[in-house]
């Protein structure tokens, strides 16, 4: 069986730089919207997520004034961290903040033509902040090992 990460290993995880799926919930009678998004986190803190303003995950997510977060491992021992809470606060992004998103995501230089590149379309992001409350942990490592 797999087995639950420590809260140590949970934020860890969490906190390295992965494509995470943020879900939220939608209109009636659709299922949730589930799309893949770059986030930020450090341990103990809050997930800031970049998103454009008006856009329908940006809509739903003040409507529901919540999401859930999800990251996994597939390469190696498969694990992963879902995370749900409720949206603590929202600001424009200043041009250096989402330089410092795309730095997490690609290599140096790239990030920097990446914004450079995308300030017509990507100039007025905004950041959504959510404050973890609930976690859902798996991590196989202890079955890999009795596997091996």
């Amino acid at each position: 069986m797999a087995r639950k990460m420590t809260r140590e290993e949970r934020e860890e995880f969490l906190a390295r730089p992965q494509v995470g799926v943020l879900s939220v919930a939608a209109e009636a009678g659709r299922a949730p919207l589930t799309t893949p998004i770059w986030y930020r986190y450090e341990p103990g803190g809050d997930v800031v997520v970049m998103t454009s303003p008006g856009l329908r995950k940006t809509r739903l997510i003040e409507a529901a004034g919540r999401f859930a977060l999800c990251v996994q491992q597939q390469d190696g021992v498969y694990k992963y961290v879902s995370v749900e809470g409720p949206v603590v606060k929202t600001w424009p992004m200043t041009k250096e903040e989402r330089h410092e998103m795309a730095a997490r995501y690609l290599p140096p230089g790239v990030s920097e033509a990446y914004t450079d590149a995308t300030d017509g379309t990507h100039g007025n992001n905004i950041a959504i902040v959510m404050r973890p409350e609930r976690w859902n942990t798996s991590d196989f490592s202890d079955v890999a090992e009795q596997l091996a």
